[in-house]
């Protein structure tokens, strides 16, 4: 044999190895990456859509980039939806035809079974292909990252998000084409399938029991039950205004006579103002200390709990069961005191009004007739429907931000009002009776018929 000839083939030999081999290197890479990324969509579509209201409100708090996107993602959760779907089919059909190249390549049944028909060969290698790459793609691109977003939805949420938003800009075009095709055929449909149920629907079910299976306080406490997931502790808090706290740097005289005429149970310590809390003071711990001159009443007062005003009062109850604490700080972005929020706040949004032995008689709200009222202006929004039996959703679109009778009839006018000046939205008219020179400190609440209610 030609020594040239033979040197040749050795060499076209090692040539075909060496590419083989650099090919099944970058096919093994390939798939790598276009699993981590299938991996990452799969994980995004439970995370983003398990995050709960509080997720959101944590996120609202924030101003950074990361969290402002998945805000913004959410925004639109149908075309998030599309972008994820169309985004996971892409790279795992990219999986899927990596992985049979680097099968065919590394695989070969007719190498190992010569004898076997070509036909029964053919069927071998397509079963080994579709198991290999089944269980790659649902383990690794789908399984597993699922089973970690739902651990840590909110995390792995702020990772993905610049990976979403680069995605949603790549297949806008596809994602609004998607969309836009399944409302119209979700237009069609939903015409003749049944419609959700409702909060209101809800609430009218348990309004049909009056009378039959529950008394109206019963009823009462349902309802308060099916809105207590969605209370903010900014909606039933005691406002700055209204908190009586004691200073620090006062007597134990000065200190005591504050306690023993304001009646409350406790009280929170602040230096200068009150967006210095110091702690809270008990004044239950007073009682063996009441004969003791000059007593250093410093030493009772116990450590402060603050809590955000978005926070939930689901979550807050959970956490005073926890910590065995009756009252919490309330603070807003800024870190400022916004007021003080207690445990007896928290039921009676469930059982209703609270009212011991210690409490004011003064009512925060008068009945003229049926449909008049005098309410304070610091009344809290939710406080007012509650006793007036009005659904809290009717006022939305006007409150604002206001918690407060008194904002939400400033957000109406758009302007300081004057004494006497009437503002009205819907069937109801809000007279302003007292204010000083900051505040709106008393209201003429009139409630007129409904169109509704005449004609019937």
């Amino acid at each position: 044999m030609d020594p040239d000839s033979e040197y040749t083939t050795l060499l076209s030999t090692l040539l075909s190895t060496t590419l083989s081999t650099n090919t099944d290197i970058v096919l093994v890479v390939l798939i790598v990456v276009l699993l981590i990324f299938t991996a990452l969509i799969a994980g995004s579509e439970v995370a983003f859509f398990s995050l709960s209201t509080k997720d959101i409100n944590y996120l609202k708090q924030k101003e950074e980039d990361t969290h402002q996107n998945v805000l913004r993602l959410l925004d639109n959760p149908k075309r998030l939806l599309a972008t994820l779907l169309i985004g996971n089919n892409f790279l795992s059909i990219g999986v899927i035809i990596s992985t049979n190249m680097l099968i065919s390549d590394l695989f070969d049944i007719h190498s190992i079974a010569p004898a076997l028909p070509e036909a029964i060969a053919t069927l071998v290698n397509v079963l080994v292909q579709i198991v290999f790459v089944t269980f790659f793609l649902v383990l690794f691109g789908e399984v597993l990252p699922k089973v970690y977003a739902t651990q840590n939805n909110l995390k792995l949420s702020l990772f993905t998000a610049p990976f979403i938003t680069f995605l949603d800009h790549i297949f806008s075009p596809l994602s609004n084409f998607l969309v836009n095709s399944t409302s119209f055929i979700e237009g069609r449909i939903s015409s003749k399938s049944k419609k959700d149920i409702s909060n209101e629907d809800v609430e009218n079910a348990i309004e049909l029991t009056v009378g039959h299976s529950a008394s109206k306080q019963e009823v009462n406490i349902f309802k308060g039950i099916l809105k207590f997931g969605e209370i903010t502790v900014k909606q039933i808090m005691r406002t700055r205004m209204d908190v009586f706290g004691l200073e620090y740097n006062w007597s134990y005289d000065q200190m005591k006579n504050q306690v023993m005429e304001t009646g409350f149970s406790r009280f929170p310590v602040y230096e200068e103002s009150l967006d210095q809390i110091k702690g809270i003071l008990y004044s239950k711990d007073l009682l063996s200390y009441l004969d003791t001159p000059n007593f250093n009443w410093h030493d009772l007062v116990r450590p402060t709990y603050f809590v955000h005003e978005s926070k939930l009062i689901e979550d807050l109850l959970k956490e005073f069961q926890h910590k065995r604490i009756h009252m919490a700080i309330v603070v807003d972005e800024f870190g400022g005191t916004s007021g003080v929020v207690t445990l007896e706040d928290i039921m009676e949004e469930i059982i209703g009004e609270i009212k011991d032995e210690f409490d004011d008689d003064e009512l925060l709200l008068k009945k003229i007739d049926d449909n008049n009222y005098i309410i304070e202006g610091k009344t809290l929004i939710n406080d007012a429907c509650r006793v007036l039996s009005i659904p809290v959703e009717r006022f939305e679109e006007v409150r604002g931000e206001s918690d407060s009778l008194a904002g939400m009839v400033l957000e109406i006018a758009g302007k300081f009002p004057v004494q006497n000046e009437v503002f009205s939205f819907e069937n109801f008219d809000f007279t302003v009776l007292q204010l000083d020179q900051r505040r709106i400190l008393k209201i003429k609440l009139t409630m007129h018929d409904s169109e509704e209610n005449l004609e019937s």
